[in-house]
C-alpha cells in the first residue's frame, strides 16, 4: 500500500463518518416523531490486498444502516381514546389513500407497516394516523358481533339498533327459612306458601309446569313470599319493561320422607305492582335445594321462563341462566334473598358517544344507552425480522426478503388505548455518537494532510 492508497482510505473514512452524521442527525430531527425507530450505523472493514497475514494492509470502511425497530419506545398517555399504542412487536398494518373522488376512498393495493399509533377518525369515519396511513383490520358487525370484510376500519355513526331481552343471568342466596308476612316461630310450616285466599294452591313441588296467582289472590301471595330480582327487560323495539319478581318456598325438606326445599319463582303481569290489583305467573319450576342448601334439581344450569308477559307485552321465551353454584339455599338471618348477579342482555337503541381500544385489539364503541360494543379487530402482524423491513416515509415500513412475510396475531403483544409510542431516539446517547463521529472525521482529515505533505516531501527531493 502506497500514499495514494493511504489518502483514499482516509476518503473513505470520511464518507463513512458522514453516513453516520447522516443517520444521527435523522435520529435527533425525529426523536419527538410518534412511534419512529432510530437507525444506528455499523462500520464494516474492506480489505484492499489479499496477502500472507505478516503483510495484510487495512483496507477501505464502509458505513451500513441498522434498524432498531425491536427497540420499544416509551408510552405516552394522550386524551384521544382511539390513540394506541403496542407494548411488545409487532406493527399495525395500514393502507395510503389514492384517491377521493366523488365521496369514494380507494387505497393502495400494498399493506405497509408502521409502529405509529396517534390515530383518530377522519372526516369519513376512517382511522387515520397523523403520517396520513389508514389502520386496516376486520369490521364487526355491532349487534352479531360476526366479522364483516378486511379492510382500512370506517366506524360508522348509525344508530345502534335495540337487541330485545332474550337472556337473564341471575346469583342468588335464598333463605332457608324466608322472613314472609305469614311466618310464625310458633307454627312449623307457615312460612311456606300454601292455600291462597281463593283455596288455590299455585305451587308446583316437582319438574316444571304453570300455575297463576288471580288478582284476587295477590294480597295473600305477597304475605306468603319474599322479594326477588327486579329488573328492566327490553322489547324487539327497545321498549323498557318493568319486571318483578318474588320467591315463594312451597316445601320444607323431610328427611325421613326424602324431599327437599323446593322454591318457586314468580313474574308480576305489570311494570308497577299493587298487592290488589296485580297477578302473578308462576315461571314454572321447582328449585330443589338439599339439606346442605346446594341447588339439587334441576341439574341443568339454566332454565326458560316461558312466554314472559308483562303489560300485556310478550317478551318471548327468557333463558335464566344461574350457572354452576349461582343459586344456593343458605340460611340467612334477614331471612330475605341475597342477590349477587342481575344481568339482561337486552338494550335500546343509541348513538354512538366515544370510541376506545381494548388490550386485544379491538375498537369499541360506547353508546347512549350504555352499551359498550366491539365495532372492528385491529390488525397486528409479526415478522420474524423486523429490522429486515424496509423504511419508507412518514413512519411506515415495506416488506422484504430479508423480512420474510408478515404473520397475524399479537404473540403476547397487547395494544394500549390511549396512549402513543413515543420515538425510541435517545439525545443523550445521540450526542455521544456525534461527538464521536466528529473526532473521527477530523482524523481522517488528518491522514490526508499528513499524506500530503510525506508527498510534497517526495517532491522535493528532486529539487
Amino acid at each position: 500500500m502506497d500514499v495514494f492508497t493511504a489518502m483514499q482510505t482516509a476518503v473513505s473514512g470520511l464518507k463513512a463518518q458522514a453516513f453516520s452524521l447522516d443517520n444521527i442527525s435523522g435520529n435527533i430531527a425525529n426523536s419527538q416523531t410518534t412511534g419512529f425507530k432510530r437507525v444506528d450505523t455499523s462500520f464494516v472493514d474492506l480489505v484492499a490486498e489479499q496477502q500472507t497475514p505478516s503483510r495484510q494492509v487495512a483496507g477501505t470502511v464502509a458505513a451500513n444502516s441498522r434498524q432498531t425497530t425491536t427497540v420499544q419506545g416509551g408510552l405516552n398517555a394522550t386524551d384521544v381514546g382511539t390513540n394506541m399504542a403496542l407494548n411488545g412487536s409487532g406493527f399495525f398494518v395500514v393502507q395510503t389513500k389514492t384517491t377521493d373522488a366523488n365521496g369514494q376512498a380507494n387505497f393502495s393495493p400494498s399493506d405497509y407497516y408502521t409502529r405509529r399509533g396517534d390515530f383518530a377518525l377522519d372526516k369519513d369515519g376512517y382511522l387515520v394516523n397523523g403520517g396520513g396511513s389508514y389502520l386496516k383490520g376486520n369490521s364487526l358487525d355491532p349487534v352479531t358481533g360476526q366479522a364483516t370484510d378486511e379492510g382500512p376500519i370506517k366506524v360508522s355513526n348509525s344508530i345502534l339498533p335495540a337487541h330485545p331481552t332474550s337472556s337473564i343471568t341471575y346469583s342468588a342466596n335464598l333463605p332457608k327459612t324466608p322472613a314472609t308476612t305469614n311466618a310464625n316461630t310458633n307454627v312449623p310450616g307457615s312460612e311456606l306458601l300454601g292455600t291462597l285466599a281463593s283455596g288455590a294452591n299455585p305451587a308446583i313441588l316437582s319438574g316444571t309446569g304453570s300455575s297463576t296467582v288471580s288478582v284476587a289472590d295477590a294480597s295473600s301471595f305477597i304475605n306468603g313470599s319474599i322479594a326477588g330480582p327486579s329488573l328492566t327487560a327490553y322489547t324487539a323495539s327497545g321498549g323498557p319493561v318493568g319486571v318483578q319478581t318474588r320467591w315463594a318456598k312451597v316445601q320444607n325438606a323431610d328427611t325421613a320422607a326424602g324431599t327437599n326445599d323446593v322454591w318457586n319463582l314468580f313474574y308480576a303481569d305489570k311494570s308497577a305492582v299493587t298487592s290488589t290489583a296485580t297477578s302473578w305467573t308462576n315461571a314454572g319450576t321447582a328449585f330443589q335445594f338439599n339439606g346442605s342448601g346446594q341447588l339439587t334439581s334441576p341439574a341443568t344450569t339454566s332454565v326458560t321462563i316461558p312466554a314472559l308477559t308483562v303489560d300485556g307485552v310478550n317478551l318471548g321465551n327468557i333463558q335464566l341462566n344461574y350457572g354452576s353454584g349461582g343459586l344456593t339455599g343458605y340460611t340467612a338471618s334477614g331471612g330475605t334473598v341475597t342477590t349477587n348477579t342481575l344481568t339482561q342482555d337486552g338494550y335500546t337503541s343509541g348513538t354512538l358517544n366515544n370510541l376506545s381500544i381494548t388490550k386485544d385489539g379491538k375498537v369499541s364503541g360506547t353508546y347512549s344507552n350504555g352499551n359498550t360494543v366491539a365495532l372492528a379487530n385491529i390488525k397486528v402482524v409479526q415478522f420474524n425480522n423486523s429490522d429486515g423491513l424496509k423504511a419508507d416515509s412518514n413512519g411506515t415500513y415495506e416488506q422484504t426478503l430479508d423480512s420474510g412475510t408478515p404473520l397475524v396475531g399479537l404473540d403476547g403483544t397487547t395494544v394500549i388505548g390511549g396512549n402513543v409510542e413515543q420515538s425510541n431516539t435517545d439525545i443523550a446517547s445521540e450526542f455521544s455518537k456525534m461527538i464521536v463521529t466528529q473526532q473521527a472525521y477530523s482524523a481522517n482529515t488528518k491522514v490526508i494532510s499528513t499524506a500530503q505533505d510525506m508527498m510534497t516531501a517526495l517532491i522535493n527531493i528532486i529539487r
